[in-house]
């Protein structure tokens, strides 16, 4: 089984503040991490690497720092990594990044099952796995909890809103991940050597033949005008402390009264 996961570095959001002045997000000194959801899917390849014997190939689109994810991603079991990273994917949108990733994974090869995160912790689109999937023509099932393989086949346990479900999906196919059957790994000592070791190869647009009206700014329909913190709204509230309950029923009508809720 041939597995590629796809991660992204994102900046840990329990540090991001907004700028009063700018509205916009103040990365200085934040730290990056692998995306948590991206870490699940990770786990989830593991798994099925433990059960099937897999190849696992973690893939990331951004800046030359990204590859530090990566590295963390061999640490932790898999196999091989690259880094997507070019300034003409400067701006992309889910739409631009999922067209650039889908490259990727044709670049991988034969590639039997992709895996993605349910979101981004930055983003929230929840967008780029289905994209992924309709770029590479193959099926998909989100919101994965559980996947196991069958021959050729995968179920998949997920929830909706209303039930849970098992979903069979031939493969090759697309799975976007929730949470993993069991908690991310830890990275081993030998992992630790291997990642210390490990050079990520990184793949600029050209050697993925990308179109360049299809990514970046160019390909990217959806643009950003406005990040804002919403208004807080205060509301005044009052505790009666009468412990005659019919004194506090009264008190609390004539201040019904007087606030003109109700009619005497």
């Amino acid at each position: 089984m041939n597995i590629v996961v796809c991660v992204k570095q994102v900046p840990d959001t329990s540090e991001v503040k907004l700028d009063p002045v700018t509205n916009t997000l103040v990365r200085t000194g934040v730290p990056n991490i692998m995306n948590p959801f991206d870490r699940q899917a990770l786990e989830a390849a593991l798994l099925l690497k433990d059960a099937n014997g897999a190849t696992v190939t973690v893939i990331s689109m951004g800046p030359p720092q990204a590859d530090e994810i990566l590295k963390e991603a061999i640490a932790m079991g898999a196999d091989d990594a690259a880094l997507i990273s070019d300034r003409a994917l400067a701006g992309s949108d889910t739409l631009a990044t999922s067209f650039a990733l889908a490259a990727a994974v044709k670049k991988v090869g034969a590639v039997d099952l992709v895996l993605c995160g349910k979101q981004a912790i930055d983003g929230d689109t929840a967008q780029v796995g289905p994209e992924m999937a309709e770029h590479l023509n193959i099926p998909q099932v989100t919101g994965a909890l559980k996947i196991v393989a069958d021959g050729d086949k995968l179920l998949v346990d997920r929830d909706n809103e209303s039930s849970s479900q098992t979903i069979a999906a031939q493969m090759p196919t697309l799975v976007t991940v929730t949470r993993a059957e069991k908690e991310p790994r830890f990275a081993s000592i030998k992992g630790k050597m291997k990642a210390k070791k490990f050079v990520v190869p990184v793949w600029s647009a050209a050697d993925l033949a990308l179109d360049e009206k299809m990514i970046g700014l160019n390909g990217s329909p959806t643009k950003v005008a406005k990040i804002f913190t919403p208004p807080v709204h205060t509301i005044e509230n009052e505790i009666i402390n009468e412990e005659d309950p019919q004194k506090a029923v009264d008190l609390l009508f004539e201040k019904l009264v007087q606030a003109k809720i109700i009619v005497r």
